[in-house]
């Protein structure tokens, strides 16, 4: 097992306790000096990236026009796989037979369709946005929010379209997928994600450590810091989970090195399957999708700039760039 392995392990996914938060822990001295490690190794990989930004892959840039056909497909079935094992969003919230349940869940179904198909997936998008709102009067709010990556792939269809192999590009209702609108569909995935990652890490480790000591309760394999032979306490490795945690946050954010962060970040994601098998799969499809583009983008010196863009918006003033990856498919007589 890697050292890093149960740090993008979701505890709430996998506890079933009551763990309200607790900030004394997170604002301990050693707490903030394990935050502000994270933001200045972010800041040193944001310098390190104006030298050495990556490596052109031309293989893995040619992909990129179908990123948006990745994002719809490992959203869709995402959705359906949390829906047949009877969770909206995530293992961390069950769905009733209730009203609210049965709609919730008829959205889940509506959007995944929506996605696979590429049919008013823009549409589909909005309508995952709106239930957000909703599942948090029905769910709360913290775990809500502990899926926001779910927003930066919504919002990614929103901005850069369904892409190739879609109803609503091959009927000419979409444009196919543009460089323009590359920086703004990236910001919003990249974002999001690591909001997600800094809010889970805050929310089952360093402002809420008992949810953490329960799970690695249950799992005494997980601290691996003693496996190892560092003689870590169970909470001071709940601590530096969290550190690690917001800094792959933080990194995805930044959008520095973006070929580099996601190798690092696959590893827990991935090695954390063989431990929890599908409902660890299907609760981190869309993070999967969120690597994989950024991964892609990353390999072109085009579209890895535009990951790069702290802020993309106000380009929106210019003249916009209309370089379509793809040609855009004729319409049949």
């Amino acid at each position: 097992m890697t050292p890093l392995a149960p740090v993008l392990a979701h505890e709430t996914w996998f506890t079933h306790g009551d763990h309200p938060m607790d900030w004394s822990f997170a604002g301990e001295t050693t707490t903030l000096a394990l935050l502000a490690g994270a933001v200045g190794v972010t800041g040193l990989v944001r310098l390190l990236a104006k030298r050495w930004p990556g490596v052109d892959v031309p293989a893995l840039a040619r992909l990129a026009p179908f990123m948006p056909f990745a994002i719809r497909i490992h959203l869709a079935v995402s959705l359906i796989g949390l829906l047949s094992l009877g969770y909206f969003l995530s293992p961390a919230m069950d769905l009733q037979a209730d009203v609210i349940g049965i709609a919730l869940g008829a959205v889940m179904a509506v959007v995944a369709v929506a996605m696979a198909a590429g049919w008013h997936a823009r549409g589909a998008a909005g309508l995952l946005l709106a239930a957000g709102p909703v599942g948090m009067l029905e769910f709360g709010v913290s775990p809500v929010l502990q899926r926001f990556d779910l927003v930066g792939l919504a919002l990614f269809v929103l901005f850069a379209g369904p892409g190739v192999w879609s109803a609503d590009v091959e009927s000419g209702r979409s444009e196919p997928f543009a460089l323009g609108s590359a920086a703004r569909a990236a910001w919003s995935l990249r974002v999001a994600a690591g909001i997600a990652l800094i809010v889970v890490a805050f929310t089952e480790k360093l402002a809420n450590p008992a949810m953490a000591l329960e799970f690695l309760g249950d799992h005494p394999d997980f601290n691996v810091a003693q496996l190892i032979g560092l003689g870590l306490s169970d909470l001071e490795f709940t601590r530096l989970a969290g550190g690690i945690e917001v800094l792959f946050g933080l990194l995805l954010i930044s959008g520095a090195l973006p070929q580099l962060c996601v190798l690092m970040a696959a590893i827990p994601f991935n090695t954390t399957l063989w431990f929890f098998g599908t409902t660890e799969l299907v609760g981190h499809l869309p993070v999967y999708a969120v690597l994989l583009v950024l991964l892609v983008f990353g390999s072109d010196p085009r579209l890895r700039e535009a990951v790069a863009d702290p802020w993309p918006w106000p380009r929106l003033r210019r003249p916009r760039l209309a370089i379509a990856l793809i040609p855009r498919p004729r319409r049949s007589s």
